[in-house]
């Protein structure tokens, strides 16, 4: 008796090498949960395999089923996203989208919001500059964050709910570890750092903003760096961990 199959469509968010010729493939599937295979002899020159497997490529994958890994049958390539590969800008901006993907999702947990809004955001960044890439990939990983759980309190004190307007000061007390604004009054009681306004007020709109209207509105680039840096610290705080791409974005400079 054959070996159960089935036909999945993913994206592409990380390959590892196994043996001499073959990769095993991570890729966020629709319903946002993880999916790893086999995609056996992938290295090899010769593979039809090699051009439709590609870091932010959407493609439908026909698989097997196996014992600990499935193994990749067929693949048909649906959005190549090339310039995503071709072009180092592009290539350090959606890096951190592909990481806190691969390190926060996971096999059988399903999230059906992660994959629509991944995939619009490549598009997007498929056809923007390298300064509108770095502002979607800022939207991208402050959407991913609060999709996952970690959305930023930006309307209210964070600890006692008292409501507050980001358009009455320059500057404002933000904690990580409570996950928003803190007032004056608890700003003693949680570990909080000084934050911009205008940081606050770009972080909402690019929470709260398509990836459409995101492009059509300039983003300056050393605001894209500031919620960058947040998100960066949110991810620590809240996930464990730090994003290795992000930290290469900070230092690289590419986007000077």
């Amino acid at each position: 008796m054959g070996s159960h199959t089935y036909k999945a469509r993913g994206l592409v968010l990380r390959k590892i090498k196994l043996g001499e010729s073959d990769l095993i493939i991570t890729l966020l599937a629709e319903n946002g949960s993880q999916l790893r295979a086999v995609a056996k002899g992938a290295r090899k020159p010769t593979s039809s395999f090699a051009a439709r497997l590609e870091l932010g490529a959407v493609c439908d994958i026909f698989c097997s089923v196996g014992k600990s890994l499935d193994i990749v049958k067929e693949v048909r390539l649906v959005q190549s996203n090339e310039l995503l590969r071709r072009d180092l800008e592009h290539t350090t901006a959606v890096a951190p989208m592909l990481e806190l993907l691969d390190r926060s999702t996971q096999m059988s947990l399903e999230n059906e919001k992660l994959f629509p809004m991944s995939v619009s955001a490549l598009e997007h960044m498929q056809q923007s500059s390298p300064q509108t890439a770095l502002a979607l990939c800022a939207a991208h990983l402050l959407k991913t964050l609060a999709y996952l759980g970690v959305r930023p309190n930006l309307d209210s004190c964070a600890l006692c709910g008292t409501p507050l307007d980001l358009s009455s000061s320059q500057e404002f007390f933000f904690s990580y570890a409570e996950g928003g604004l803190v007032c004056k009054s608890c700003r003693m009681q949680a570990n909080s750092v000084i934050m911009q306004a205008e940081t606050l007020l770009w972080i909402n709109f690019l929470l709260k903003s398509i990836f459409t209207d995101i492009v059509s509105q300039p983003v300056p680039t050393d605001v894209s760096f500031s919620v960058l840096h947040v998100c960066q610290e949110g991810i620590r705080e809240h996930l464990g961990f730090r994003l290795k791409s992000l930290s290469f974005l900070f230092t690289c400079g590419l986007f000077e």
